[in-house]
């Protein structure tokens, strides 16, 4: 079927062979009189599966000069043409957004006449940079119109992983009541509770520290959170003078930077009544309870990072599929001045 070239659409403007375009797989945009609009990749599609011939000036086009033409006039036209092509080959229908996104994606078997959109779609490239603050931005927008957002982040070789993007709304028993007073001795980088009951009584009323046989070892952020609620009463080793929470806050932040921002985070899940423990060995700041330790695995890792954090798309990715590969959800927790937003990232195929 032949279309011409105008600008950057391609017009099919036979009435029966436009409808025919249309109504197999619902391309481009029927216009009054029975023209059809096609958006360059809607055309470059046609184009390389042999639907369409594209003319301008009357001579034909081959699909390398078609590709050429968009990528001057489309912005990220070929890292759009990698997702379109693909969600198309998947048997979605696909149609590109003038708008916040890049594609709204029906469910299959679905038609822009008969169904609602199922995803907004972002076509990201590998080497995109990851912006917490936009993320967010854009996670609204979906949200505002109760749809899913699908992210498809193309590699270098063209290869696509998808990701479904969500808040996480996470929550388990308080017990902030039940914790007893403790005494703690600190140490150069953690703190020990050395009183045997003391620590038994402490780990079982919210699962804080490690048993070192009778002594319970505190990290640094446990420490600081129950001496913020009025928990924890911590002392030098050898004088035996107290410390008091500032003090200790600025010791903490000599030898962890960031541990405010872990902190407020930690603090955050806490007052959810979440079980919080150290994620080093996941790569992540925390691996997340909902219950017992002992008797249940973490179902969440979750990595603290500012309002503003920006990073390298390869960076995510590493977190989710180490979280995916140990059967854990990734979270990337959000801190601000006024709460913690938690963002749920999960690999899938559409």
């Amino acid at each position: 079927m032949p279309g011409e070239l105008v600008d950057d659409v391609v017009m099919i403007r036979d009435e029966k062979e436009a409808s025919q375009i249309y109504n197999k797989g619902f391309y481009g945009y029927p216009l009054s009189g029975g023209a059809l609009e096609l958006d360059m990749l809607e055309a470059c599609y046609l184009l390389e599966t042999g639907r369409i011939e594209i003319l301008q000036n009357r001579k034909p086009l081959t699909f390398s000069q078609m590709i050429r033409l968009s990528a001057t006039t489309c912005e990220g036209f070929e890292i759009n043409y990698i997702v379109y092509r693909d969600l198309r080959q998947r048997g979605y229908v696909v149609k590109p957004d003038t708008g916040d996104f890049d594609f709204r994606v029906f469910p299959r078997g679905g038609t822009p006449t008969t169904s609602q959109t199922k995803y907004w779609v972002l076509a990201v490239a590998e080497r995109s940079i990851f912006d917490i603050k936009s993320f967010l931005e854009e996670m609204t927008r979906s949200e505002r119109t109760r749809k899913e957002l699908l992210l498809g982040i193309v590699d270098e070789e063209g290869d696509i992983t998808y990701y479904k993007a969500s808040r996480s709304v996470m929550g388990g028993q308080s017990i902030e009541g039940s914790i007893p007073q403790t005494e703690g001795v600190l140490f150069e980088d953690r703190v020990m509770v050395l009183d045997d009951d003391e620590a038994e009584t402490l780990y079982r009323h919210g699962f804080f520290g490690k048993k070192l046989g009778k002594v319970l070892q505190l990290s640094l952020i446990e420490t600081a959170y129950l001496m913020g609620l009025g928990k924890m009463k911590l002392r030098a080793p050898g004088t035996n003078r107290g410390v008091n929470l500032a003090g200790f806050v600025r010791k903490a932040i000599k030898i962890q930077p960031d541990f405010e921002l872990r902190l407020r985070a930690y603090s955050d899940m806490r007052k959810k009544g979440l079980i919080v423990k150290t994620g080093f060995k996941y790569g992540a700041h925390f691996r997340v309870y909902e219950s017992d330790p002992e008797n249940h695995h973490a179902k969440y890792l979750v990595h603290a990072i500012p309002e503003d954090y920006k990073a390298m798309w390869p960076e995510i990715s590493r977190a989710v599929r180490l979280a995916h590969g140990v059967k854990k959800e990734i979270l990337f927790g959000r801190v601000s001045e006024s709460d913690v937003q938690y963002v749920k990232l999960r690999r899938v195929r559409p």
